[in-house]
């Protein structure tokens, strides 16, 4: 039985640091921590690629931009979005919609919402109303809680 729809979720983690950028949907962010990793470490790119790449049974973001290749240290996560797009693309199957929460005490996203969704629709070539995020806390329980990092979860439809 041949399947039209694909249905795939990810998720991703990353701790909050000194000395570093805050980069969340696509977005840098002011505030006075961001997140370590070896890429721009977009927590919610990440989550977002690995629902996508999920959706098809190709693996994961290490998978395919592994931590140990220099070429993507530093790398900004919307390129590495953009390429997993091109390859669902390149398969034959199409991004239906995608849907991404980010979990974090601060800063308060709620502002950035519709600029993060015009930015991700963009890179994966989709109309911004086929892209969801929210932000919610964790009610200061656990690491997000505790303002120690912060974490993502993404699904996303796929369909030919």
């Amino acid at each position: 039985m041949d399947c039209n729809f694909r249905i795939g979720n990810g998720f991703d983690v990353h701790r909050l640091v000194e000395g570093r950028e805050l980069w969340l949907c696509g977005i840098r962010i002011d505030h006075s921590l961001g997140l370590l990793g070896h890429s721009d470490a977009d927590v919610a790119i990440h989550a977002l690629c690995d629902a996508l790449l999920g959706a098809l049974a190709l693996g994961d973001i290490g998978k395919l931009f592994p931590d140990s290749d220099s070429r993507f240290k530093g790398i900004d996560s919307k390129i590495l979005l953009r390429h997993v797009a091109l390859e669902i693309k390149s398969r034959g199957w199409k991004i239906g919609n995608c849907d991404i929460t980010v979990m974090a005490e601060q800063p308060k996203l709620r502002p950035h919402i519709d600029r993060m969704r015009d930015t991700l629709a963009e890179v994966m070539e989709i109309p911004p109303d086929r892209v969801s995020v929210k932000a919610t806390t964790t009610e200061r329980l656990g690491f997000t809680g505790r303002m120690e990092g912060i974490a993502a979860q993404a699904s996303a439809l796929l369909f030919r």
